[in-house]
């Protein structure tokens, strides 16, 4: 008997249809045939194609989410908490771009298509953050005075090392000591 229908199994099968096809032919039709159901199948758990791939996107942009909560969540001084959560969301994403490159180019369509799910994400992001900058300001380690104005502030700051536009950079000789050298800067900022 196969496994039941899914969104997650859907999503997953959607993944290898985009890899496979790219999102410019990647039908929800492809999809249903991978998973060897009908599409009315897969439309009964995204209304559309457009539902589907939005989910999609979601999903993984999420991906990094709880790894980054348990840094900004985490017990301890705020400067490191901050340098590992800015380090470790530069791991994720050369990971990402770096381990499937074409289904990273894939989601960047994507994200491109629903600019409202990457506002949401990006919006949990700077959350994180802000959750980061209070601690340090309730521990007399950070200065900040609006810590969610000083989180955006951060995002826009380490946006080289974050943003996919910049993704030509990330394996570039230097681009771990410019990080670091940027790093050391927001932290000498928030101290100030």
């Amino acid at each position: 008997m196969a496994d039941p229908l899914t969104p997650a199994r859907i999503l997953e099968a959607t993944e290898d249809v985009l890899r496979r096809y790219g999102p410019a032919k990647a039908t929800v039709v492809d999809v249903a045939r991978a998973l060897g159901v009908s599409h009315g199948s897969v439309y009964r758990h995204f209304g559309s194609k457009s539902a589907l791939r939005e989910a999609v996107t979601d999903r993984w942009l999420d991906q990094s989410h709880a790894e980054l909560s348990a840094v900004a969540d985490a017990e301890g001084p705020a400067g490191p908490r901050l340098r590992q959560w800015l380090t470790t969301l530069f791991a994720a994403k050369r990971r990402k771009a770096g381990g499937d490159p074409e289904l990273f180019a894939t989601y960047m369509v994507l994200a491109g298509e629903n600019s409202g799910t990457v506002e949401r994400h990006i919006g949990i992001m700077i959350g994180q953050l802000a959750r980061i900058v209070e601690a340090g300001v309730a521990q007399g380690e950070f200065t900040a005075v609006d810590a969610a104005a000083t989180a955006r502030a951060v995002w826009d700051a380490t946006n080289r090392f974050h943003d996919p536009a910049y993704v030509t950079e990330w394996d570039r000789p230097g681009i771990d000591e410019a990080f670091g050298t940027v790093c050391d800067l927001v932290l000498r900022g928030l101290r100030a």
